[in-house]
């Protein structure tokens, strides 16, 4: 997650800047959007919220301390039960739930949890909401707040995401249930484009949705994913992260949106899936690996100082074998969250700089689903999120 504190007076780049291929920089004067017919467009959006919301994002963006995703929805959710021998039903979600939020220290290594609805509104299988469980452990409830992708027409088969309808009302519930921050996936395919319709289409609603969450006091994650699919090298990924980047914070800007009061989210920069041309941790920041591997790249993103503290958003990364561990049993259950904790405390190690392991190449099954959250987590108040 990236600083805040170093954007709050910064300009806002002119979309002509990544339209020319340049690289994002802070600009001069001359590239500097200016309205002076317009001034709303230079005023912060600030509202009740404010300091709250600043509170919040630099509790999640906390050293040592990173977010565990578990917002799979319950069709996903199903697949990942499914894998292990168990049925789709709420009562097993119910249970793998519970066993997550209830890990012992977990809220040492862990500073929010990302949740889907039904888990938001759900009781642990002890009777106690698994909001205030989770409050407990010092972690701060989060939620999926989008409808989905769906596709876009007018595009190159790519897709939109949907759930600005109705958003305000329901963060502002959220809000009451206990969530502080909330989550919006939108994707960008390299392979099919991106097109500008696309490109525009993921950052106009990324900001609208900021503007929306922080309106009814939600820490807005701002999430512009780029998708692994693709035989494109690592170069052109970083060219359409930049342009996609240096899209989204103009409509940022354009919405009011408090930058000190969000997350950033951003895909790692890597090689596309099928690129026959791959890279090294050494090298650049790595997305799509085994827990191990994601790991590994969280520390070297960490080894030098980096403008904005660069933190973990990891689902599977931190779940995978805590998941094959409990399969399911009663009696498994603490070997599963020690398995657990252990990915987390990596990760709270590799977010300080401080990860080392030799031994563990360990490889997990990669799959592809509308859930998967594996991003670098760099804040806007002191931390921009996990890739």
């Amino acid at each position: 997650m990236a600083s805040a504190s170093l954007l709050k007076s910064s300009p806002v780049l002119d979309k002509s800047e990544w339209v020319k291929g340049q690289t994002l920089r802070q600009p001069s004067v001359s590239v500097v959007r200016c309205h002076p017919t317009a001034p709303s467009a230079l005023t912060i959006r600030a509202g009740s919220y404010a300091d709250e919301l600043v509170k919040t994002a630099k509790i999640v963006a906390s050293p040592g301390r990173g977010i565990l995703a578990m917002d799979e929805s319950n069709a996903t959710c199903g697949k990942r039960l499914a894998s292990i021998g168990l049925e789709n039903t709420e009562a097993n979600r119910q249970a793998y739930r519970t066993l997550l939020v209830t890990v012992p220290g977990l809220g040492n290594y862990v500073s929010g949890a990302i949740l889907f609805e039904e888990t938001l509104y759900q009781s642990t299988t002890e009777g106690k909401k698994i909001v205030d469980v989770l409050v407990e452990q010092k972690i701060v409830p989060g939620i999926k707040v989008d409808k989905g992708l769906v596709p876009l027409v007018g595009s190159n088969n790519e897709s939109w995401c949907q759930g600005l309808d109705g958003l305000a009302s329901r963060t502002a519930a959220y809000y009451q249930q206990g969530a502080r921050f909330a989550k919006w996936r939108t994707v960008i395919s390299i392979p099919n484009g991106p097109t500008a319709l696309a490109v525009k289409e993921a950052a106009w609603g990324l900001a609208r949705y900021a503007a929306i969450s922080q309106d009814n006091g939600l820490v807005p994650i701002v999430e512009p994913e780029i998708l692994l699919d693709g035989e494109h090298g690592i170069d052109r990924t970083f060219e359409v992260a930049q342009k996609v980047w240096a899209e989204v914070f103009f409509y940022l800007a354009e919405n009011n949106v408090l930058f000190e009061g969000i997350l950033l989210k951003p895909s790692m920069v890597t090689p596309g899936a099928e690129c026959k041309e791959r890279a090294t941790p050494q090298k650049f920041l790595s997305g799509g690996q085994s827990e191990v591997e994601a790991t590994l790249n969280l520390n070297a993103m960490n080894q030098s100082t980096n403008p904005w503290h660069v933190s973990f958003s990891y689902a599977r990364a931190l779940q995978n074998t805590c998941l094959k561990t409990w399969g399911g049993r009663p009696e498994n259950i603490k070997a599963a969250q020690e398995a657990l904790l252990i990915r987390a405390k990596a990760n709270s190690l590799a977010q300080l700089g401080k990860y080392t392991d030799d031994d563990d190449d360990e490889e997990e099954e990669e799959d592809e689903d509308e859930d998967d959250d594996r991003g670098m987590n760099t804040d806007f108040s002191g931390m921009c999120n996990a890739l």
